[in-house]
Order: structure tokens, then sequence, then C-alpha cells
């Protein structure tokens, strides 16, 4: 009977013993780890009031060494290394020790963003977080210091990279000298913001070969002739605004994605802080990924995949913006058209053509139809926490064509720059879908 009772109880103890072996990893390799991190780099850097360009950069670096990190849980994937301008061969785990990589890829996703932004102690607190959340799920000790060393080491990797791509150069250079002729940009009310990075061209691209790689149509040329092209498309974003209707203005506010917009009353002057839009595209990629149960390295290639196409779209659309110093719709109608009119939506600090939202919505509609497939419907609750109700979608891109066509109903984009910008987005996403290989 004790003989019994005995390896009975042997029994259980190792029955018990492989249970929580197999908790701790279930555990610990949960997706959700990795949404977490980037939305809290995505709290602060709203928080912080980063400008678009500069957010879509502090993504790309993010998502990179979070990846790179993930990857080695699956002999399937890819490195970026090669095949992303200037990143090199990264740190390869010790085949020897045992690793949590989804441990890995936080470490490395959260060290490379407290570099990257201003309120370093916030991420800071949030990484001692999930660290301790890490350990709660029962992860041996060898296991999270291994994880723990080997995230340090592609971090330290992927930020000598990024330390590489000029933009600390172009924090120096001079700032944009406002034109007096006619036809060019001039900061607008309430605020009049001084232009928005207009050396963002010199940052050097993830995947395109150049800025001007894939350099748009050129702009139609200034006039202020009631007879010519461009009265003709300044008069149709006045009408437009004018005359807007409410399922209209619903699709101006929802894809808004202004990270600072200034507001008056009276005297008084507030600001509300809102995702970029790049932002606002990373979370539809953490939304299919969510959608389809993707596991923790399917998410970081997500994350990855689309903020490297974002930062270049960026890149290649700032390159237009600041060599054709469109001049804003509300400049032009205020001047020529009807001096009391105001757009929808606040207008950006920074030349027109082409539209941001074009580029940017395209280019990561492109990539995410890569990833999950065309006809992919979802439901878009991004902008719901400042207060902006859900929208529906049938697929990636016609949710990008509505965040192009919202520039013209908010009032600040002609027709013109939103065509030829989601032409810009589509080919050079394509691009750089058809480069990256992250499968074997």
């Amino acid at each position: 009977m004790f003989r019994l009772c005995f390896f009975y109880g042997m029994f259980l103890l190792l029955f018990t013993s492989c249970k929580s072996n197999q908790n701790w990893k279930k555990l610990s390799e949960n997706p959700d780890y990795i949404h977490r991190s980037i939305n809290e780099v995505t709290d602060v850097m709203l928080f912080d009031i980063y400008s678009p360009p500069v957010a879509s950069r502090v993504y790309a670096y993010i998502s990179v060494a979070g990846y790179e990190a993930a990857i080695n849980g699956n002999p399937k994937y890819l490195s970026l290394a090669g095949q992303l301008n200037g990143l090199k061969n990264l740190p390869k785990p010790d085949p020897h020790k045992k690793y949590c990589f989804n441990l890995a890829a936080v470490q490395a996703i959260l060290s490379v963003g407290k570099k990257l932004v201003n309120s370093e102690g916030r991420i800071e607190a949030f990484h001692t977080k999930m660290m301790a959340e890490f350990k709660e799920t029962g992860m041996p000790d060898e296991v999270f210091e291994n994880s723990v060393a080997y995230g340090n080491l592609v971090a330290k990797t992927v930020l000598g990279w990024a330390a590489e791509d000029h933009y600390k150069q172009t924090r120096s250079l001079s700032k944009y000298n406002v034109m007096t002729d006619e036809g060019s940009w001039k900061p607008t009310p309430p605020a009049y913001f001084k232009a928005v990075e207009p050396n963002w061209n010199k940052i050097r691209p993830f995947v395109i070969d150049s800025a001007g790689q894939f350099k748009p149509l050129p702009a139609i040329a200034f006039s202020s002739k009631p007879n010519s092209e461009f009265y003709k498309m300044a008069k149709a974003v006045h009408d437009a605004g004018t005359n807007i209707s409410a399922e209209n203005k619903q699709i101006a506010d929802f894809w808004e994605c202004n990270p600072f917009t200034m507001n008056t009353n009276g005297h008084t002057m507030f600001a509300i802080k809102k995702l970029s839009p790049g932002g606002h595209w990373i979370n539809i990629g953490a939304l299919a990924c969510k959608k389809t149960h993707a596991d923790y390295i399917k998410t970081a290639e997500t994350y990855a995949c689309l903020s490297v196409v974002i930062a270049d779209a960026f890149i290649s659309c700032w390159d237009e913006k600041y060599r054709s110093k469109v001049i804003r719709p509300e400049t032009y109608i205020n001047q020529y058209m009807d001096q009391n009119w105001m757009p929808l939506l606040q207008t950006p600090p920074f030349p027109e053509y082409t539209s941001g939202h074009s580029v940017i919505s395209m280019a990561s509609a492109v990539m995410l139809t890569k990833l999950f497939g065309d006809n992919f419907s979802f439901a878009d609750d991004t902008e719901v926490p400042f207060g902006v109700p859900v929208r529906h979608f049938k697929s990636f891109e016609i949710a990008a064509r509505e965040a192009a066509i919202s520039r013209f109903y908010g009032g600040i984009h002609y027709m013109n720059s939103i065509e030829n910008g989601l032409t810009e987005g589509n080919q050079l996403a394509i691009f750089a879908s058809q480069k990256i290989k992250t499968r074997k």
C-alpha cells in the first residue's frame, strides 16, 4: 500500500511538473505581449507629440528589432539583414542555450523604443511590468536571463543601424524658408506652425533605393485665373467642404489622424492629440493579427513589414512635398475665392502635394493584402479612444481609398494630390513587398 501511494505521488508530481512546464511555454508565447509593447510606444509618442514622419521611423526600428528576435522561434522565417538598407547580420542565439523568443522580442522592442523616445521613463516603467509578467508565467530563471540577454544583443545591433540613417544630422540642418511667391506653401491658421520635417528626404530609406525612386507626376501648375485647372481643382475642394454630407463628415473625422490639433476659443488655445496616419495603420495591422489569431512570430512579421513600408512611404511623400511646395487649399481659397472659408479639418503644417494619407494608406493596404489576403474584412476601432465610432471595411484597399478621399472631404487636399498619392503608395509598396522575403 505504501509503495502504491509512493508511486502514485511521484506520478502526480511528475505530471504536475510537466503540465507546469507546458503552461509557462504557452503563456510566455502569447502574441499579446508584442501587441502591448508596440501600443505602449504608440502611447508614449502620442504623449510626446511626435510628427508623423518621426513616428514612422520609431515604428520601423522597434518592429524590425522585435521581428529579428522573434524569428529564431521558427526556422521557416528569414532575417531582414541584407534586405533592408544598411542592416547587416544580426547576432544569433547560442544553440546550446534555451530561450523564449517572444520575451527576447519584447525586450528588443522596448529597449530600442526607450532610446528613440523622449519619455524614456514611461517605457521603463512598462518594461519593468512586462518582465514581471513573464516571470509570473513560471519561466525558468535560466530561460528568462538568456532571452533578455539575447533581446539586448538584437536591440544593440538595431540601434547601431538606426544611428547611421542620418536622422541626427537632419536635426541640425537649416529650417524651411517660406517662399514669397503666390503658388508656394504658407503656414496656416490657427497656430501658423513652421514646416514639419523639410529635410526628411535625407533619411536613409528602409527598402526603396532612394527618396525619389517613386517620384509622382508633377503637380498641376499654379494659377489664380478662374478658368485654370488649378482654380477649378481648388473650387472642387471649396464646394465639397461647403456642402459636405453627414457621411462624408464622418469619414473625414475618422481619418483625421492629426497628432496635434490646435483649437481656439476666444483667447484660449488648447491642443487635441491623436494617432498619426502611420499609427492608425499600425493598429489596423494589429487588428488583422488578432482576427486571424496570429502567433507571436507572425505578429512580429506583420509589424516589421508594415512599419518599414510606412516609413519609406513617408520618405517618398515628404521628398515630393518639399520639391513641389504646393499651396494648401485653405490658403488658396481664402485669397482667391472666399476669405471666410474654413476647411473641416485643420490644415497640417507642410506642403500639399502629394497627400500623405493617400501614399501611406495605399502602401499599407498593399503590404497588409500580401500578408493577409484580399477581401479581408475588419472592424476598425482605432479611433474609439478619441470618441470616434467604429467603421467597417471589406478590404484593406477599400479602407485606404476612404482614408485618401477623407482629405478631400476635410478640405485639406486637392483631388489630384489624392489620386497621384494613391499611385505613388501603390507602386512603392509593390516594389517593397516583392523585395522583402520573410519566409523560406
